[in-house]
């Protein structure tokens, strides 16, 4: 058995570590009523935003335009957003998976990196990292997506990739957070629910041109895809982070409470033993 100042040293550390878990839950929660907001107020957007330029796109005919078909390089851009900042759960890490397993080579890959978790994680296996904007999900900003979709469309149009790809996390609700790897160039050109076969043979007029229509609308989709999937992350993390530090405070009390009884049997038995030398001596003496 553990002496009982061991047993304290350790009560008196865990009780540290637990005032601290239970500052970022609160600061986590406090973050999180406000990403969470911003997250479902844009999430209607994002939602439409995608689904509209996807049926319009199949409606279309078969356009000739730049961003619309993939290019001759097999590099891939892939937009990776995670957190600056660890103590997130599972968070990170499931991005990172997503990306491992999404079936590009690693060769093929360029990390359009928002987060340094992300970045660091994915440049010691191996990926090259094209650009940093590591310090956008701290505060994310829709002059910040606008930077990053020009980058990417300038080397989707000059043929340095074939593909754009964005990975973040969707968040649902406080406790749920889904990974999500989503293809948003060449544009996918989806079923939508619900349409009927009259409707899918309704042909798409554009006014202007359609080349001067797409060169307007679809950096639009672009950056309307990007700044939704950094304010859906940012809420994510904050979700995650409350999560953890919920649980690792909850972890640290039930911890407490065992080395107090721990302590408590150590002082009865030290109690005990001395009792029994005095009466020994005493006898003893006797």
């Amino acid at each position: 058995m553990a002496s009982m100042r061991d047993i304290k040293r350790r009560k008196e550390s865990i009780q540290s570590t637990g005032q601290i878990t239970k500052a970022m839950k609160l600061v986590s929660t406090v973050k999180l009523q406000r990403a969470k907001s911003r997250a479902e107020n844009s999430l209607p957007y994002f939602n439409y935003m995608y689904q509209t330029v996807s049926s319009m796109l199949k409606k279309s005919g078969n356009l000739s335009h730049p961003y619309l078909n993939a290019g001759d390089s097999k590099k891939k851009a892939i937009i990776v957003v995670t957190s600056n900042r660890g103590l997130a759960g599972g968070y990170n890490s499931n991005i990172i998976k997503l990306v491992m397993n999404s079936g590009i080579a690693k060769e093929d890959a360029l990390i359009y990196a928002v987060g340094r978790k992300g970045r660091d994680t994915l440049a010691r296996r191996g990926y090259t990292i094209k650009a940093d904007y590591s310090e956008v999900i701290n505060e994310p900003m829709f002059k910040d997506a606008i930077d990053i979709g020009r980058e990417v469309l300038e080397a989707f149009v000059n043929n340095e990739v074939g593909e754009i790809y964005l990975a973040y996390t969707v968040f649902k609700n406080t406790v749920s957070h889904i990974p999500t790897f989503l293809k948003v160039l060449p544009v996918q050109m989806e079923e939508q629910e619900g349409a009927s076969a009259e409707e899918d043979l309704l042909m798409m007029n554009y006014e202007p041109a359609a080349e001067e229509a797409l060169d307007l609308i679809i950096p639009k989709y672009i950056n309307s895809l990007i700044y939704g999937a950094l304010v859906q992350a940012l809420a994510s993390e904050n979700g995650a982070r409350m999560q953890a530090m919920d649980s690792a405070t909850n972890n640290a009390e039930e911890m407490i409470s065992g080395l107090s009884l721990e302590y408590n049997r150590a002082r009865q038995s030290s109690i005990t033993q001395e009792l029994t030398e005095i009466i020994a001596g005493a006898n003893a003496i006797n």
